[in-house]
Parts: C-alpha cells; structure tokens; sequence
C-alpha cells in the first residue's frame, strides 16, 4: 500500500510539472483567417490545457458572454497548488479574450478605433491625484472605476482601473477588517488585423502592486507585439 501511495504522489508530482512546462510555452490561436501568437509574462501559466470546470467558470466571470477566452493565467505557484489539489491564492491573474462578432472580420486602423471607443465609452475621465485607496473607498464596492490612462497608440490603448472589495464578515457581531482593493488594467491591441482585450489583475495591497501591474501589462502588451511580428 505505502509503494503504491509513493507511486501515485509521483505520478501527481510529474504531471504538475509537465503541466507547467506545456502551460509556459507560447502558441497560437486561429482567429478567422489569422493566427495569433500567444504566451503568459513570466511566472505565469495558462490554464486553458487543464479543462478544469472551476477554473475556467472563473475566467468567464471576467469577461462578457459575447467575448472568446483565449488565454486565462495564474502564476506558477497558484496552478502547482491547483494540481496538487490545494486553493491557488490568485493574488495577481490575468485574461486575453477577442469579441467574436469581429473573429472573421479583418480589423482595420478605423474599425479598431470604433472598438476602442465602444468599449470604454462608458469609463468617463481619470480622476485627479494617485491616492487610490482613498478615491476607491468613496466609490461604491466591487464597482471598477477608471484611475488612470496609461497608454494610447494606434494599435494599443490601456487604461487601469480598480476597486474596493466588500468585507469578509464571519459571524452577526464580526468587525469588518482592514479593507481590501483590486487593481485591473484593460489594453485593447490590434494584432494581424484582429482585435484583443487582455487584462491583468492584482491585489492592492501597496505602491509595489501598483507598480507591478504597470510594469508588467507594459511589457505583456510588448511580448504579444513581438510575437506577433509588430
């Protein structure tokens, strides 16, 4: 019985790590009459290849129904704990997803500009300040409101948003806690005549996290473009 436990936990051992090794490897996706060329930042794995119900109900929370999931990933740490059977901390995650009314369309310079007006028309202007917290904890809770536009070219607009989180109570008589907030960026591309959404999450805990989500959707944004042959 004890080898054949020291077999199994062997066997779940090795298909971790082989997930993770095909999970970091870039691929591509057809899209219409393209093929996009995706990968995960470093430390980071997609998550698609597990065809795990839990995860992927979770990515469609971040994504509307009218959009095509091409990529959901977690870091490395949070799928070696999903496989081995324990809760990912999914403190930072990140989607690329691409409406499918525009799969089989070849967008151009004119039709991308439309998208990006469509899809943040209803963000209105960045406040003024960087004190995040404070704007958030006035704006109602779980509610994504724009901070900042941090990037607008031809074929790249960004913008990150965040929020605050409702309380975790336990119990009538629970106090409510140190408060919690979620950071988001949103970057519309334009890669081979096709329109992408990616979006990077992280908890925002301190400055750090909010410089790691610039910097690392910067160069997400950059890596998808040099895939991609732009």
């Amino acid at each position: 019985m004890l080898r054949v436990r020291i077999l199994a936990l062997s066997c779940a051992v090795a298909a971790a790590a082989v997930a993770l090794d095909c999970a970091a490897a870039p691929f591509a996706v057809p899209l219409g009459d393209a093929r996009i060329a995706l990968d995960a930042p470093p430390g980071f794995s997609d998550t698609t290849f597990t065809g795990s119900p839990r995860l992927e109900e979770l990515a469609e929370t971040l994504t509307s129904a009218s959009n095509r999931i091409l990529l959901f990933a977690i870091s490395d740490g949070d799928l070696r704990r999903f496989t081995q059977g324990d809760s990912p901390d999914l403190k930072r995650y990140m989607i690329a997803v691409t409406p499918k009314g525009l799969e089989n369309v070849h967008v151009g310079p004119g039709e991308f500009k439309a998208f990006v007006s469509d899809s943040l028309a209803e963000l209105g202007k960045p406040p003024e300040g960087t004190d995040y917290a404070k704007l958030l904890d006035r704006r109602p809770r779980s509610k994504m409101s724009l901070l900042a536009e941090l990037r607008r070219d031809p074929d790249v607009v960004s913008v990150l948003q965040g929020t605050r989180l409702p309380s975790q109570q336990e119990g009538l008589f629970a106090s409510e806690g140190p408060p919690r907030y979620l950071l988001a960026t949103t970057s519309l591309v334009l890669l081979r005549g096709k329109a992408l959404s990616v979006s990077v999450y992280a908890s925002y805990d301190s400055a750090a996290d909010l410089e790691w989500i610039r910097t690392a959707t910067a160069r997400w944004i950059d890596e998808l473009k040099r895939l991609n042959g732009r």
